[in-house]
């Protein structure tokens, strides 16, 4: 079979088999198909040497880049070695670059505290404002459960239930995960839908939902009330927020990878970064023998 028929029931397996996303099943069509194109068609035959002088036309390009058009190819030969329509795997002779990815931004116990503490502000009049219920609700939801900002404006109204203490959501890729709501953030919800208008969405705006724009400019607006920097806060520096206080309260890092909706581990690895006075402790602490001490 040539490269165009393995590519292409390469990424029929990547979507029936692993879920893989619509982007990604083309970004990988891409590398692959230029990959065979610079191999003038024989990339499911190429051997180490081939793919030494393929990735050495990939000098110019970024260090992402070139881990992902790397990693792209080492699942496609994977695919070939374990389908049987090769003997071997030359994909050792790929770059691993890395893609040095800079630690997320996010925001310690007492920013989070600064944060609730101006809600409970608005909250504190006799009659909240229904904006102030939504906001309430709103970052409950983005601290409390680790929800992505797209997630969470369509949420549909009924989604979240006074007596049920999580729901099932569809996230990247249509996965399934079970995300967990806290009694507060059930509560924040149970007063909003008090007083929103009716929709099928939870937190509606004109004949849609709301939209990801205006969550971002109700969280810097919420920033400036609380003294904090505006730039610093953002739906996914609270979800990076809630996956780090998490693993610094002792969660299990596959527990949050579940949580958080990651697909590959290594995600939950860069995405929930511990200091190393943490890692420290843990060692001290935990490891067998600090009982020998």
């Amino acid at each position: 079979m040539n490269d165009a028929g393995l590519i292409d029931r390469f990424l029929e397996m990547l979507s029936a088999e692993r879920g893989a996303a619509a982007n990604t099943i083309a970004a990988y069509r891409s590398d692959l198909s230029l990959a065979s194109g610079a191999l003038d068609g024989a990339l499911a035959g190429a051997d180490a040497t081939a793919l030494q002088r393929l990735a050495d036309g990939w000098a110019a390009l970024s260090r992402a880049t070139v881990a992902r058009k790397a990693a792209a190819l080492r699942r496609f030969f994977a695919f070939l070695h374990e389908e049987g329509h090769r003997a071997d795997d030359p994909s050792e002779a790929l770059p691993r670059p890395g893609t040095a990815r800079p630690l997320p931004k996010t925001l310690s116990v007492t920013d989070v505290d600064r944060l609730f503490a101006a809600i409970a502000d608005r909250l504190a009049k006799p009659q909240p404002a229904p904006r102030d219920l939504r906001l309430a609700a709103l970052v409950e939801l983005l601290y409390g459960s680790g929800l992505r900002a797209s997630e969470l404006v369509s949420l549909p109204r009924a989604s979240i239930a006074p007596d049920r203490p999580f729901l099932i959501l569809k996230g990247k890729g249509g996965r399934e995960r079970l995300v967990p709501i806290s009694d507060r953030a059930r509560a924040a919800v149970s007063a909003w839908r008090a007083v929103a208008p009716p929709s099928a969405w939870l937190f509606p705006s004109g004949r849609a939902h709301l939209t990801r724009i205006r969550l971002y400019q109700l969280l810097k607006g919420l920033a400036v009330e609380a003294g904090l920097p505006p730039d610093r806060i953002s739906p996914h520096v609270l979800r990076h927020a809630f996956a780090t206080h998490l693993l610094a309260g002792g969660a299990d890092l596959r527990a949050l990878q579940l949580m958080l909706g990651h697909a590959d581990i290594a995600t939950t690895e860069i995405y929930t970064h511990v200091d190393s006075s943490r890692l420290i402790e843990l060692v001290n602490q935990r490891h067998p023998l600090a009982e020998l001490r």
